[in-house]
């Protein structure tokens, strides 16, 4: 049963409530920056009692995170690109699909929200560092054959986030003038040999197949 005061039709537990919270929550969070914003604040905005964002987001932090996921997921993301494909092209579709979202007006500024948040406040980088860890680098390093699959998953990861500090974050030229792509064909060759790893020589993309060499 709703308390006095809230607003008809939005029920706890209802997907319409949740949805009204992540609205506001990622509009607050990009207007005002992470730390300017409170649960109660957005609780009033979203007419609902505070304790449900406790309930369906433990924290502020999680209502971050939430909120910034209605626009990309990383995650699934690269899942999407997995399944789009054989692994020889990988790096350049990663490469395409990273510029394709960030450069979005939509999915872009929550993402490069979430960096400078993620810089400023430690607890939040060491859930960022997390979340990198398990979804990304785990995830590639589950994909490609052989020694050291990891480090060859977190050196190809480790690429993908000097583009993006450059490109977006520190606005580096001419990087942040490159069209896709002149991105796919200038960092795909440093993507396809991080995932070798060092010692074999990238080789040129094979119109078929589902893995990357041996190392």
């Amino acid at each position: 049963m709703n308390k006095p005061g809230s607003h008809r039709g939005r029920r706890p537990g209802s997907p319409d409530t949740r949805a009204a919270i992540l609205d506001v929550a990622r509009r607050r969070f990009l207007e005002d920056g992470y730390h300017a914003v409170t649960l109660r604040s957005v609780a009033a905005e979203a007419g609902v009692d505070l304790a449900l964002i406790s309930y369906y987001f433990g924290s502020k932090k999680g209502l971050f995170g939430a909120a910034l996921a209605l626009g990309a997921n990383p995650a699934e993301l690269l899942a999407r690109v997995v399944e789009e494909g054989d692994l020889t092209t990988f790096p350049e579709r990663v490469a395409r699909q990273v510029v394709a979202v960030w450069d979005d007006p939509v999915t872009g500024p929550p993402l490069i929200a979430m960096l400078k948040t993620a810089i400023d406040d430690d607890s939040l980088g060491a859930l960022v560092k997390e979340a990198v860890e398990r979804e990304i680098v785990d995830r590639i390093a589950g994909l490609v054959p052989g020694r050291d699959a990891r480090h060859r998953a977190a050196a190809f990861t480790t690429v993908i986030a000097g583009l993006i500090a450059a490109r977006y974050l520190l606005r580096l030229e001419p990087v942040v003038s490159m069209t896709t792509e002149d991105v796919v064909r200038f960092m795909s060759p440093q993507l396809r040999q991080a995932l070798l790893g060092p010692g074999r020589p990238a080789r040129r993309a094979r119109p078929q197949g589902r893995t990357v060499p041996r190392p």
